[in-house]
């Protein structure tokens, strides 16, 4: 099945062609458009200006994936269409989108454009809920057989920090979440008060290798509690108390920095550790754009060999782990269900349920 995928669940837009060859999901093409430059002068997402992007990316994201896939050259815009559209029509079997969790206006530009096309091109539609494609970016260019049953699934990103255990692609339960904010959103935050780059965790992490250690330390909230949820909220808060009543010098900022990543991963690692032992899991899953930091990653091996657990731990590739076109139609080849475009609509609160 070869599958024309589509995100737009915040201020990303993307578009790919993807199918799964010799039990391999394989990305034929993946073209993204970004208005996280716009964000960054405000310091965040802005809901309505992130749909009004949205609106003026969408086609010409599909068409340059579409053309992308085929090795054609643009023309113009109008034989471009006229291209993508027989592409659609000819080679590609489904399409899937996100429908939810985001933004309702981005979700609204993605899954309407998408129902257009399969009401005037006769294709099904596979609904894809966001969060899920987050993991299953660990599937891109691996076989599905290497991704053994059961595993935990931790989902870690701006705007969520959840974790999840599968006994199979259909069968799974949420374990825990955060409380309050989410894991990237108060790195983004706390990056606003050192005045790093939207968003913040690639300085982040940056910063907090030039410090190589600090004798800062600020707490990682609820890391002895006895569930799997998160708090993060109490972190920023304790990192504004610092900033207001300190000089900021770069070499504090990257001080700062290492604390904070530390604190923030210090207490993902432990319960995402004490899940696998819990549930018997010798896999894990890391997905969302925090599991693109390299340091979260080799962190986790390191404390999984201290504590002699033999795991695979696996993270997406880098330019998989933040929103893409690519992990929504990952999901849509392993585990996607084909629906009439009518059967489904937007759901800007859709969890795991």
């Amino acid at each position: 099945m070869r599958i024309l995928s589509i995100e737009s669940s915040c201020d990303e837009t993307g578009a790919a062609v993807v199918e799964k060859i010799d039990d391999t999901v394989v990305v034929l093409s993946n073209t993204l458009a970004s208005s996280s430059d716009m964000h960054a002068a405000t310091g965040g997402i802005i809901p309505e200006n992130a749909a009004r992007e949205q609106v003026k990316s969408i086609i010409p994201v599909i068409i340059d994936a579409l053309l992308k896939y085929k090795n054609i050259k643009t023309v113009s815009s109008n034989k471009d269409f006229t291209t993508a559209s027989k592409i659609i029509k000819d080679e590609i079997d489904s399409i899937a989108v996100t429908y939810g969790p985001g933004l309702i206006g981005s979700l609204i530009i993605g899954v309407e454009t998408v129902k257009t096309i399969s009401f005037a091109l006769q294709k099904p539609v596979i609904p894809v809920n966001h969060l899920l494609a987050h993991l299953y970016a660990n599937y891109i260019n691996r076989k599905t057989t290497d991704i053994n049953f059961p595993f935990v699934g931790l989902i870690v990103s701006g705007g969520h920090t959840d974790l999840l255990y599968f006994k199979s692609h259909t069968d799974f339960k949420w374990l825990g979440g955060t409380r309050d904010d989410a894991a990237g959103e108060a790195i983004d935050k706390i990056g606003r008060m050192l005045d790093l780059p939207y968003p913040a965790g690639p300085e982040m992490e940056k910063r907090a290798k030039n410090a190589k250690e600090s004798h800062l330390k600020f707490q990682s909230p609820m890391i002895g509690s006895k569930d799997y949820d998160f708090s993060f909220s109490g972190l920023k808060a304790e990192v504004m108390r610092f900033v207001k009543n300190n000089t900021l010098t770069e070499e504090l900022k990257d001080q700062i920095c290492y604390a904070v990543q530390s604190a923030i991963f210090k207490v993902l690692i432990k319960k995402t550790l004490e899940s696998s032992a819990e549930y018997n899991c010798d896999t894990i899953l890391l997905g969302g754009g925090v599991s693109a930091s390299a340091t979260l990653l080799e962190s986790m091996k390191q404390e999984s060999r201290i504590k002699n657990q033999e795991l695979r731990i696996f993270s997406p590739e880098k330019q998989y782990a933040t929103d893409n076109a690519a992990m929504i139609g990952a999901y849509a080849l392993i585990n996607g269900e084909e629906k009439n475009w009518k059967e489904f609509k937007s759901n800007p609160e859709l969890y795991f349920a």
